[in-house]
């Protein structure tokens, strides 16, 4: 199977030592007031780009890494244990004069907070009608299965995962194959053969399967319409 691969004013908390941070902050652009139906408002505005650079859980990490407990923090800092903590969780935005005396006490600069946004994460849709249909040997007059790519966008996958068609056909016009990794194989319409050390096993809809796929194995349709399956590969354990 390896060869499928091809507007209001901003509210404030005052921490008990007088220094304040904004809660749902608004942008206060002149000749911004115009409300605009159905657009972001100035406090989604704010929350989604601050919201990227994670600074909660980068005060988090900064003071779980020193062991420090959030009201010997607040010693430090001159803000509440409470302030803080809302902090941590995202629920105030702080303020410049804050962030810096936070980095002070933790010996960092600044733009700790802000140099590295989220780290970026693998996410890759494939659209339905983005799909190439591919048969199991472009050279076959008879190809034992047909197959789709479900996950072509993504790089360093840790897994590929495949749409297989089985046209029904006799066992002897199954081609064996093995390869690294792991096979899952779930069918979800009609009746699927595999052999599998020189086993037979036949599976219906709804029964799934799961291999050492470096064993000599084979498959092949046994219903009309052709046997439809998700199949999915995972690279050898290191």
């Amino acid at each position: 199977m390896n060869d499928f691969m091809p507007r209001e004013l901003p509210m404030t908390a005052t921490d008990e030592n007088g220094f304040s941070e904004t809660k749902n902050p608004s942008l206060n652009i002149p000749g911004n007031e115009t409300n605009v139906k159905g657009a972001e408002n100035n406090d989604d505005v704010i929350r989604r780009i601050l919201g990227n650079y994670d600074i909660g859980p980068k005060l988090r990490q900064l003071r779980l890494r020193k062991k420090i407990a959030l009201v010997d923090l607040g010693k430090h800092t001159g803000l509440s244990a409470s302030m803080l903590s809302q902090l941590e969780n995202g629920k105030l935005i702080p303020t410049l004069p804050t962030l810096a005396r936070i980095a002070m006490v933790f010996d960092v600069g600044i733009e700790f907070f802000f140099g590295d946004k989220r780290a970026k994460r693998v996410f890759s849709i494939v659209r339905a009608g983005e799909r190439i249909r591919f048969p199991e040997l472009s050279q076959s007059p008879v190809p034992g299965y047909f197959f789709e790519v479900l996950a072509y966008g993504a790089t360093d996958k840790n897994m590929s995962a495949y749409l297989a068609e089985f046209p029904k056909l006799n066992g002897e016009q199954a081609r064996a194959h093995f390869h690294d990794g792991s096979e899952f194989v779930h069918v979800f319409s009609g009746t699927l053969a595999i052999n599998y050390q020189s086993e037979l096993h036949v599976l219906r809809e709804g029964d799934s399967v799961y291999f050492d796929a470096s064993e000599s194995h084979s498959y092949h349709g046994e219903s009309d319409p052709p046997t439809k399956a998700i199949i999915i590969i995972t690279p050898p354990r290191l």
